[in-house]
């Protein structure tokens, strides 16, 4: 008996995302596709950005930190996944487990302070686009971006902690692909109530704090964009925000209904279905929804292939 306790708990095993062979083989094909989308979109930017002396700007320096966050983000999942699509044993270790969370959980926060820090950029940019190179230097944008790394690896810190420091009563077995906080809690045997709502709390405040951030901005963006004289310029002004706009929505709302509702609320099987769009789907689309909307990056694109 204490051999069995022991096993159990040092380890836990993944279900994935389904247990039928062929399919699991045509997901496995699948979603080596996506990976390979993700890491050829998001490297491409990176480079583009490094290689392009019109990029030289902090809104393509940040850009390019998105792009390096979301390759590291799908790298946390994607790779183990794969693996145990093909595996028959599907076994993660304890510190396996909590690693692997504690990783997603950090570039998942730090993402959301970069896009706050984005906003910030443009919001400057528009609004005082004099003193914008002053304001946004260099050394003031590699601050930014060393904080987003620091703050979100600091924050998930509360999250992982109090999420195994529930007792499973050696129940083992998570229904998911990953070690994700609701999975984790689920496992709980004993009133998990109290741990729960900890974690709504700081989700709430990790969350709602960045969007509010955001909105503020976007509506003094907006209130100054349309004080411009020109048409042209209007649409200029709204085509660099379009994209970013349209990276926080799928970003803040795939991450509110995955962190922000309690887990017992969802059928059985949501969790799943948030993860692949939160951790695998929205890395591969930001390369896309910034490249295709972009003159800037399409440009610099078009250069590196006649080189």
């Amino acid at each position: 008996m204490h051999l069995k306790n022991e096993t159990i708990l040092r380890e836990f095993i993944l279900l994935g995302l389904s247990s039928d062979p062929k399919t699991q083989v045509a997901l496995f094909i699948l979603f080596t596709l996506v990976y390979a989308v993700t890491l050829i979109g998001n490297f491409l930017i990176i480079v583009l950005v490094l290689t392009d002396a019109n990029l030289h700007t902090p809104m393509y320096f940040f850009l390019s930190n998105l792009s390096f966050l979301d390759l590291c983000y799908s790298t946390s999942t994607l790779p183990r996944m794969l693996m145990d699509l093909l595996s028959v044993n599907k076994v993660i270790s304890y510190g396996e487990c909590a690693a692997q969370m504690y990783i997603t959980l950090s570039l998942g926060e730090s993402e959301c302070i970069l896009l706050v820090i984005m906003a910030y950029d443009r919001y400057v940019a528009i609004c005082y686009p004099l003193h914008y190179t002053t304001i946004m230097s260099k050394m003031v944008c590699i601050r930014l971006a060393a904080g987003t790394w620091i703050c979100g690896f600091l924050l998930s810190i509360s999250h992982v902690a109090l999420t195994f420091n529930i007792d499973t009563c050696g129940h083992n077995v998570i229904n998911h692909f990953v070690c994700d906080v609701p999975e984790i809690l689920s496992l709980g045997c004993e009133n998990i109530i109290l741990v729960e709502l900890i974690i709504y709390i700081v989700g709430i405040i990790i969350l709602l704090t960045p969007i509010t951030v955001i909105v503020i901005s976007y509506v003094n963006i907006i209130h100054n964009i349309l004080k411009i004289a020109s048409s042209s310029g209007r649409r200029k002004a709204f085509a660099t925000c379009g994209s970013h706009m349209m990276v926080v929505v799928i970003f803040y709302g795939s991450a509110m209904a995955s962190y922000m509702k309690p887990s017992s609320s969802y059928p059985p099987g949501t969790g799943k279905v948030i993860s692949i769009f939160n951790g695998i789907v929205t890395p591969m689309l930001n390369p896309m929804i910034y490249t295709l909307r972009n003159n800037d990056v399409k440009a610099a694109f078009a250069k590196l292939i006649k080189k």
